[in-house]
Formats: C-alpha cells, structure tokens, sequence
C-alpha cells in the first residue's frame, strides 16, 4: 500500500489532489496536512512513500521545509508544487533535494506521470527544466538577477512585491523585522534598485508575482 502525504494550506488543493491520487491508487493511505510544523511531525511519527510539498506555506515554506527534511537524515521523495512557474523554483528545488516541480496548473497525467516516477526512485524532470539545467552549467554572468538571490531572499521578494509590510512579512515567517529589514536591504542591493516601487516593477516584469 502506497502512503502518500499532501502539503498544502489550501484545503481545496488538498482535496483536488487526493480526488486524483486516490482514481489512479484506489489502495493508497492518503493524508492531507497544511504547515511544514505538521510535515516534520508526521514525517517523525510515520513512513511515508512520497511527498507532495507546496511551496507557499505558513511559517517555513517549501524549499525550507525540504531543505530541513533532507538535513534530518530523510530519504523520502519529494515532489514540489507551486503556482509559481518552473523558471523561478525549479533549479531551487533540485538542488535542494527535490525529485520534482510541477505548476499546480500541470495537467493530471504529467502530475500522475510524476508521481510514478517519483515512487519509482527517480526524479521526473520536464523538457523546459532540462534546458534550465543545461543552462546553469553556462557562464553565471548569464544568469537573471533574481536567480542569484537566495531562497529566502526570493521568499522575502515575493511578499514584499505582493504588498507586505516588513511587519507583515515577519509575521509570516516568524523572523524579526530586523532580520526582514535586512533582507530587504540586500534584495535591494542585489537587484540595483532604490524601493519598494521599483522591486514591485521589477517582479511584475520577470514574472516573480
């Protein structure tokens, strides 16, 4: 029997995927869970075949959660989603660890394809993400701007650019407004820009919102 665990803090999510895993494994064990506090804990107590992990959760997200998983000693496959598309997370995700990334728009025999894959014990990487692979083996000096952020500071990017405050923002992921303030500082810095106006533009333009 295949045990799959499903993360998102989207109930509606959840139960869209569960319909779909649960027609192609009619025997499966599937639970649904919506924070990365609730992922480590069952990651703990139980055994698990695979994950699906979103990327925007409460608290730590995705990657962070992903990253933490691995550093713990767990083996488990992971496969992430994200509305968010490939060209921002995709390389993040491998990296960290990840046997997949799938947009939540993906249709259901390439989510359905992956998951096989992924259970099979190999990763499940599409034809654009190959490309993007290829390319980082290329001079960084082509690299986008925002592709030399770290995963927080994307993070910290996103939520600015979508009109967080800094107070906002640190609730959120439960840091500092200090520390939020520091990243905006280097976010800033890195990107060569002067405000909260041009990194809204600026992410507007490469599509990071």
């Amino acid at each position: 029997m295949i045990k799959i665990l499903i993360a998102d803090d989207h109930a509606i999510v959840r139960k869209g995927l569960v319909e779909i895993l649960r027609e192609e494994f009619p025997t499966s064990q599937i639970k649904e869970v919506g924070s990365s506090a609730e992922v480590m804990e069952e990651i703990r107590n139980n055994i698990w075949d695979i994950i699906l992990l979103d990327i925007s959760m409460p608290g730590k997200n995705g990657i962070e959660t992903l990253k933490q998983i691995r550093s713990d000693g767990h083996k488990i496959p992971v496969l992430m989603l994200s509305m968010h598309p490939e060209e921002q997370y995709a390389i993040r995700v491998l990296k960290a660890g990840g046997s997949s990334f799938l947009n939540k728009q993906s249709a259901t025999d390439e989510l359905l394809a992956a998951v096989h894959q992924v259970l099979s014990g190999r990763k499940f990487i599409t034809s654009s993400i190959a490309e993007r692979l290829a390319g980082t083996l290329t001079d960084k000096n082509d690299k986008s701007t925002h592709e030399l952020l770290s995963d927080r500071e994307m993070q910290v990017l996103q939520f600015m650019a979508s009109g967080k405050t800094v107070s906002e923002i640190a609730g959120e992921i439960s840091l500092s407004v200090n520390t939020i303030s520091t990243y905006r500082t280097r976010i800033l810095e890195k990107l060569n820009l002067n405000n909260n106006a041009e990194l809204t533009r600026y992410a507007i333009d490469n599509n990071l919102v």
